[in-house]
């Protein structure tokens, strides 16, 4: 296993997004703005102030306002000059990060797993991050967890990191569910993972540990993932292959969220909804003034 730089994370992006219909008819859920950016935007900032500088895009069908959005749009910058609007330029200077973007296709939609394994030509033979591109870690994705998860990953020589989060019992049947080698000590955040579970019922969950959106790999989880049958909902199952990455004696490593790190879900109208709010009240310019209105509205 190399111990060298780990600086790409692959971003599927793939998902139609059927239950935040229709507002996903025709632009991607990852480009659903909350607050003032678009919830892949905070994907990526997190991950680059983590070390990330490669991001390899796995997408699908209607997603290429995904790629004009990181694209230079010089057109853009030389209007707002000529018009005098330069100091909106500062709105655009996540272009100008010195970042590379790629993008590969998703072929056909089956799960997670099979959207990471579509990148395995791109990634080759090196350690890389896998990230969600409809969960935001943190207010404003000021998270330092894909640093810490990369750290682990190298001092421990892990062959994966996954980041975890406390979810209450009865919304275990939604995630994938850590099964640690050892209850967790409450004053450490780092466990290693004898079992993980898609999806289990209340009563089959071995903790309350669901994955919190985010991956280290080494790049023997493609072996896993191309041996992984279909498994729920007919989907190849990432979370099946980490359990066979596991089973085969691989060391898998958990990291759970601190509590100010919490996990933006944009699944759903409910978790968008209060995405939405609560990164729009921590606006600096907007939210006092935001918060007076909704105060008043309740």
């Amino acid at each position: 296993m190399s111990d060298g730089k780990i600086n790409l994370a692959v971003v599927p992006v793939a998902g139609r997004g059927t239950r935040l219909l229709p507002l996903t008819k025709s632009q991607p859920k990852e480009m659903l703005p909350v607050g003032r950016k678009p919830v892949v935007q905070y994907v990526v900032e997190e991950l680059a102030r983590c070390g990330v500088e490669r991001f390899l895009f796995v997408t699908g069908p209607g997603k290429t306002a995904i790629e004009n959005h990181f694209d230079i749009d010089v057109e853009l910058v030389e209007s707002l000059r000529e018009s005098g609007k330069e100091e909106l330029l500062k709105e655009l200077a996540f272009e100008r990060a010195d970042l590379d973007y790629f993008y590969t296709r998703q072929r056909r939609q089956l799960g997670l797993g099979h959207a990471v394994l579509s990148a395995s030509a791109a990634v080759g033979n090196e350690p890389f991050v896998a990230a969600l591109g409809d969960s935001i870690i943190g207010l404003h994705a000021q998270s330092r967890i894909v640093r810490r998860m990369i750290d682990e990953f190298q001092r421990q020589r892990a062959d994966a990191v996954i980041a975890f989060e406390i979810v209450p019992r009865e919304d275990v049947v939604h995630y994938g569910i850590a099964q640690p080698e050892r209850p967790p000590d409450a004053a450490s955040d780092v466990f290693r993972l004898s079992g993980i579970i898609e999806k289990p019922s209340p009563a089959e969950a071995p903790s309350d540990l669901a994955v919190a959106a985010r991956y280290v790999f080494s790049p023997a989880v493609f072996e896993h993932l191309r041996a992984t049958e279909p498994g729920k909902g007919g989907e190849i199952q990432l979370t099946d292959a980490v359990q066979r990455l596991i089973q085969s004696g691989g060391k898998v490593l958990g990291v759970r969220l601190p509590p100010s790190e919490r996990r933006f879900d944009i699944g759903n109208f409910g978790s968008y909804f209060r995405a939405f709010l609560e990164f729009a009240l921590a606006d600096d310019e907007y939210g006092p003034e935001l918060r007076q209105f909704v105060q008043g509205l309740l």
